[in-house]
């Protein structure tokens, strides 16, 4: 049985952000609902992964039903930062999404990530309900986020520090 089953229904807002220094950022996914906020961590692969999930499942969802109205993308940086507090209820393992028909709602689940010694039934899992809108919003933002970033090597595709990188491709030489 999980530690606990949180339902963020509705959001009134979800997003992403990261907090800290390139190479060093902590990624957050966070939701609001009347004065409650709920905040995992998650790592900046699992927020461009969902980012680029929830893209393809939106172009599903329009497929399969022509008569839904094209959900906006548009947002403001200032109103998709993360805010106060910061408390991170579990470190996501796994995030998947899903398709409320009836009430047109997608859901992000999120269970958290276990040690080896735990069982998984155990994990903490939390659902958050969102318009299509504020989803297509929360992965667009993610792209941002993300791509904020340490500059990537174009010879080995790794992350570059400021004070240089030793690039495998080059033999280890700084460039």
């Amino acid at each position: 049985m999980p530690r606990f089953e949180i339902d963020v229904d509705p959001c009134d807002h979800i997003t992403t952000d990261a907090i800290g220094n390139p190479g060093q950022r902590v990624f957050y996914l966070q939701a609001y609902q009347d004065q409650r906020t709920m905040t995992i961590l998650v790592e900046k692969a699992q927020v461009q992964s969902l980012a680029i999930g929830i893209e393809q499942f939106l172009s599903q969802i329009n497929q399969q039903n022509p008569d839904l109205e094209e959900a906006s993308g548009e947002f403001s940086e200032e109103h998709m930062r993360i805010h106060p507090p910061v408390d991170p209820l579990f470190r996501a393992g796994e995030i998947g999404l899903a398709y409320d028909k009836d009430r047109d709602r997608v859901v992000i689940f999120a269970k958290e990530l276990l040690t080896e010694e735990e069982e998984p039934e155990s994990a903490a899992q939390i659902r958050f309900w969102a318009t299509r809108s504020q989803v297509r919003k929360l992965a667009r933002w993610g792209v941002d986020v993300a791509s904020r970033g340490r500059p990537v090597c174009s010879q080995c595709g790794q992350p570059m520090e400021p004070e240089g990188h030793f690039c495998p491709k080059k033999n280890g030489h700084l460039h």
